[in-house]
């Protein structure tokens, strides 16, 4: 078993969490797209198989893979865990005392698998037998008790493991919530991470994995925009910097917009020294870095921070990990095939290695950049699974790198 722990974006990636699609997104309707955070209705059974062979690349690389829905169901074996799964998964006050209680007894009926299918696929108000009352006599047949969590598919944004802590992050968006409440019922009962340490937490300001890159040992970037708050990423970082986990931590504001909701939506890192860059916001992209000034007290709350002023991010990233350039690898070919290529993901790419990147092979133009950078790109295809806007970064959770 690998030990689990991340330093690098880039490090050789040993075991990686992900999610398959499965009846989740079968839940989606263009009613209910938009509220569950999907741009599209996606053919299940081919993002199923795409998936799987994005899966296979992995594998056929070395790399360990872990799927969550099993993580969960071997989690759900235990008594303390199915009861806090419950717990909160009842918590919406929608529900009311009558059907709660219902519910509550017919889920901790269900075996582990039933029940980490339930959790995941959600329950209509017509699938419910018994619990009838004031509640379900005025909710449509057709309105969800439990929420589907077709977002489970991209497993970077409820968790980010930093050396050999993880950060369990806070979704911003209600429909996503109960998605880190699941991940950190994983990280603390389940057999494989027993002793593990976590930080932060699914109740915490709000922070999305999506906006955290790992830019170097001790370096962190967090984006700060649509998803992840000013607050979350300074709660986060207390955290780090309490922990020992990093030396400079780099605020990034980012467009509040759907194509840029998340910091690798525009930049993720491909070499130890080189990004693959969103050009038509490159040259406007600041942060701030952050570090500690001094600690009067024993607490993450007592650390003194000081933050500089905004610079160019790839000024500011270079003098954090003490490299001369932090190289730049732009999408596209000019600036409206760059936005067409950003939307479709082509900044979101999964480093399983230094120069080897993961990437959607629709995104033609950004590919070739990257293979004339002397980058190598293993091209998966991802006509459905794209529909919720995210690349293979966000479908994947490293858990485990070598060091660079």
């Amino acid at each position: 078993m690998t030990t689990p722990g991340v330093s690098s974006e880039v490090g050789r990636l040993g075991t990686v969490l992900l999610h398959r699609p499965g009846n989740e997104l079968k839940r989606l309707t263009p009613r209910n797209n938009d509220r569950l955070l999907f741009d599209g209705i996606p053919w299940v059974d081919r993002a199923q198989e795409e998936h799987d062979a994005f899966a296979q690349v992995l594998r056929d690389r070395g790399v360990e893979v872990l799927y969550l829905l099993d993580l969960l169901t071997e989690t759900l074996a235990s008594e303390d865990a199915r009861s806090q799964a419950v717990t909160s998964t009842l918590g919406s006050l929608h529900l009311g005392d009558t059907l709660r209680a219902h519910l509550g007894r017919h889920l901790l009926d269900l075996a582990p698998e039933a029940l980490a299918h339930l959790l995941c696929e959600g329950l209509r108000n017509d699938e419910v037998r018994g619990g009838h009352g004031l509640v379900t006599s005025l909710l449509a047949e057709d309105d969800f008790l439990v929420e589907p969590l077709p977002n489970l598919l991209f497993t970077r944004d409820s968790s980010v493991w930093v050396r050999d802590h993880v950060a369990v992050t806070s979704l911003a968006m209600g429909a996503r919530e109960r998605e880190t409440q699941l991940t950190e019922l994983i990280y603390t009962l389940h057999p494989r991470f027993s002793g593990t340490t976590t930080i932060h937490g699914w109740h915490r300001e709000h922070v999305e994995g999506g906006d955290v890159l790992l830019l170097a040992p001790g370096v962190v970037a967090i984006g700060v925009g649509e998803r992840t708050t000013p607050a979350g990423a300074e709660r986060l970082a207390r955290q780090m910097f309490g922990a020992g986990l990093a030396e400079t931590v780099l605020a990034v504001p980012i467009m509040q917009e759907r194509a840029t909701m998340h910091l690798d939506t525009v930049c993720t890192m491909v070499d130890v020294d080189t990004v693959v860059m969103y050009p038509n916001i490159a040259d406007t992209l600041t942060a701030h870095a952050v570090t500690v000034a001094d600690r009067t007290g024993d607490e993450d709350s007592d650390l003194v921070l000081h933050v500089a002023g905004a610079e160019p991010f790839l000024v500011a990233a270079a003098k954090a990990m003490r490299i001369d350039t932090l190289h730049r690898i732009d999408t596209g070919l000019d600036p409206v095939t760059a936005e067409r290529e950003q939307w479709d993901d082509g900044n979101n790419t999964l480093a399983i290695a230094p120069r080897v990147a993961v990437a959607y092979e629709r995104n033609t133009e950004t590919n070739a950049r990257l293979e004339a950078a002397g980058i190598e790109v293993l091209a998966i295809a991802g006509s459905e699974l794209g529909s919720g806007r995210g690349g293979p970064r966000c479908m994947s959770c490293p858990i485990a790198r070598d060091d660079v």
